[in-house]
């Protein structure tokens, strides 16, 4: 395989790796964003059963109504809270992935950057010697 093919197949990959990264950027933002509505909510529900009021005070319908109402919400909050861990644990495995991901799309970035900096060299290296033969040839000419 000639260098230059090497260097457009490492650039595709490269710009794979590329979208790769984005793509597992939205995700990440994504669940983010879903953590953050969970939390959000479980404020809410706090706050719905705080403000609720207090049950012993009410008569003993409204107190049971009240007490059921308080164990429902709090039974949610329950709820949401093992969702949000779950979902954390999620986001850390997505992270995992984002991260790995990332190093190869730089170990490739590199390998990139360093065949087409010998790519590079080997081109100046012989645009040198032909300037060099070409020079040689014109002091040559210029002894006879």
């Amino acid at each position: 395989m000639s260098d230059l093919n090497l260097i457009r197949n490492l650039s595709t990959l490269v710009a794979l790796r590329n979208t790769e990264v984005e793509k597992l950027q939205a995700v990440q933002a994504e669940k983010q964003a879903t953590a953050e509505r969970y939390r959000k909510n479980l404020e809410r529900l706090h706050s719905l059963a705080t403000n609720s009021g207090a049950s012993g005070a009410l008569p003993i319908a409204l107190a049971a109504n009240c007490g059921n109402y308080k164990q429902a919400v709090l039974a949610m909050a329950d709820s949401h809270r093992l969702d949000l861990t779950m979902h954390e644990a999620d986001m850390a495995v997505s992270q995992r992935a984002l991260t790995a991901a990332f190093v190869k799309r730089e170990v490739l970035g590199q390998v990139l950057e360093k065949k087409q900096a010998v790519v590079t060299t080997a081109k100046n290296v012989q645009e040198r010697k032909v300037h060099d033969d070409l020079a040689t040839q014109l002091w040559l000419r210029g002894q006879k």
